[in-house]
This record gives structure tokens, C-alpha cells and sequence, in this order.
């Protein structure tokens, strides 16, 4: 029998969020996972542990946010409902406190706008400038704003975000889908930690060399 949409979904959510958990990206409870379906949103329970998920208990919340079914949805539901809100392309959004991204926020990030330069090209095409949202606790819906609001700027410079970061908490990132997102995250995590460990630090891409990326690839920078 052919499995649901719904039910495609709610796999490839627990299989990202193993793949997360057994690699490092994610530990203990820390992180959630979103998708955006025709009629609402699937996202991971709140105080769930990515890598044990299961597809039956992935909470399900309308297009309103009134939960439908499954356990109690995670605390940054009010978070990713503005990301799709404000970015109708993006149909998965994954939430991580990554270590090197983390520690990065600690010691000082490269500029609020770019929390990291760009030293490669993938990073460059992959995922582009990440601003750094100021500090607010955990569910805080004034962090989700903020957030809106540096989508918003980006459109209005004629970019697209496809990431942000949480001081202190971690990176939110979204995609077209849950493997996309993934890339996204890994890619992002990556470049914080050559940054970190580079020393001296590297010199960055120069502009001759991003305009060229951006015009054989379109890269969001």
C-alpha cells in the first residue's frame, strides 16, 4: 500500500532527525523539526529528543496553530509559523543547537548582519548571509519577529535568507524540504567550524569572486 503524503512526511522527519542525533548536530532534547503541509504543520513534540522520534506522535497543528493530534507541539511553533509566513518557498524548517555555531555566538560573531564570512564557495552558494538574532528566551515570540523581520529585509534587498541565528540558542534554518534543510545546516555548521579553527583566520572571497558565483550559480550573498 502506498503510504499518504502526510505519512511520507512524518517518516522523513524522524529519519532526519536521527541522521541529526547520530552525527552531533543535535543532543538530548535540544532542536525541533517543522513541515509545512497543504492543510498545517507537523513539527516534533516539545521536549522530544530527535534522534527517538516517532511518526505517530509528531504533533499536528493547523494552519492556525490549533493542535490536531499527536504530543504537545514544541515551544518554537510561534518561530517557524512567522519563517513560513514569511518565506512561501520554505517548507521545512529545522532548529539545532549546534556546537560550533554556538560556541561562534560566544566568542563573537563576524558581523550581526553575516555571522560568518565568506570563506568558501559552497557556504557562499549554499546558504549565503546568516544575521544574528539578539538573545530572547527559548519560545520568546518576540525572537520570531525579529526573525520575520530579517526575511523581510532580505526580499527587500533582493535576497533570500535561507538561515538565521539565535544567540546562544542555535540556528534556524528552512528549506524546500526536510533533506534540503539538512544541507543547509550542515553546510552552515561546517563553515563555523573551519572558521573557529582556523588561526590565522582565513582570508575571505573577494567581491570579483562571489559576483561570479552568484551569476553562474545565484548565490543568495
Amino acid at each position: 500500500m502506498t503510504m499518504s503524503i502526510e505519512a511520507q512526511l512524518r517518516q522523513e522527519i524522524c529519519r532526519v532527525g536521527r541522521s541529526l542525533f547520530e552525527r552531533g548536530y543535535v543532543h538530548a532534547t535540544a532542536g525541533n523539526i517543522s513541515v509545512r503541509t497543504d492543510g498545517g504543520f507537523l513539527i516534533t513534540p516539545t521536549d522530544a529528543c530527535l534522534g527517538f522520534l516517532e511518526p505517530q506522535r509528531l504533533a499536528k497543528v493547523s494552519a492556525s496553530g490549533e493542535q490536531l493530534g499527536g504530543d504537545r507541539a514544541s515551544k518554537t511553533l510561534a518561530l517557524h509559523r512567522r519563517i513560513y509566513a514569511a518565506d512561501p518557498q520554505a517548507r521545512c524548517v529545522i532548529h539545532t543547537h549546534s556546537t560550533h555555531l554556538v560556541a561562534l555566538t560566544l566568542s563573537g560573531v563576524w558581523s550581526k548582519d553575516a555571522i560568518l564570512p565568506p570563506i568558501t564557495p559552497y557556504f557562499v552558494m549554499k546558504v549565503g548571509r546568516v544575521p544574528l538574532i539578539p538573545y530572547h528566551r527559548p519560545g520568546d515570540p518576540a525572537a520570531a519577529a525579529l526573525v520575520a523581520d530579517a526575511i523581510a529585509r532580505a526580499s527587500g534587498r533582493g535576497t533570500r535568507l535561507s538561515a538565521v541565528m539565535l544567540d546562544r540558542l542555535g540556528p534556524n534554518v528552512w528549506a524546500a524540504t526536510p533533506a534540503a534543510a539538512m544541507a543547509v545546516l550542515e553546510e552552515l555548521e561546517e563553515t563555523a567550524r573551519l572558521w573557529l579553527l582556523s588561526n590565522p583566520r582565513p582570508a575571505t572571497l573577494d567581491e570579483a569572486a562571489i559576483e561570479e558565483l552568484r551569476q553562474a550559480f545565484g548565490a543568495p550573498w
